[in-house]
């Protein structure tokens, strides 16, 4: 999408402090983080959300949450004290990009409820 700023990051035209990249995601810090650890991990493709995954996008959700999110959080340290993932999704569930994106947080306790 032309206007999207994560479809910019994903293509390099924006820059970012990127933690990871494969041939279909990108991974990179918050720039507002809300812990010490936070990371955004956007697929390259563009999706407007989580409730516009397609059925062609299985493999693409199982590689964001069986390898990259695991391999991050051991990266990142957060693994053995525990993290969290979160997925906003439309104006109601906190969504400002309009394109998927994982939040992976950690690095201290986080409380419940979030928000």
């Amino acid at each position: 999408m032309a206007d999207c700023i994560f479809c910019k990051i994903a293509a390099g035209e924006i820059p970012s402090q990127k933690v990871y990249e494969d041939e279909s995601v990108v991974a990179f810090k918050d720039l507002s983080p809300k812990a010490p650890v936070h990371v955004l991990i956007i697929p390259k493709k563009h999706i407007q959300s989580v409730a516009h995954f397609q059925a062609e996008d299985k493999d693409l959700a199982a590689h964001i949450f069986v390898d990259v999110v695991p391999k991050l959080a051991d990266e990142l340290k957060i693994s053995s004290g525990g993290f969290r993932v979160v997925m906003n999704t439309g104006k109601n569930g906190g969504q400002t990009v309009h394109h998927l994106h994982v939040h992976l947080l950690g690095g201290r306790k986080m409380t419940w409820p979030p928000g």
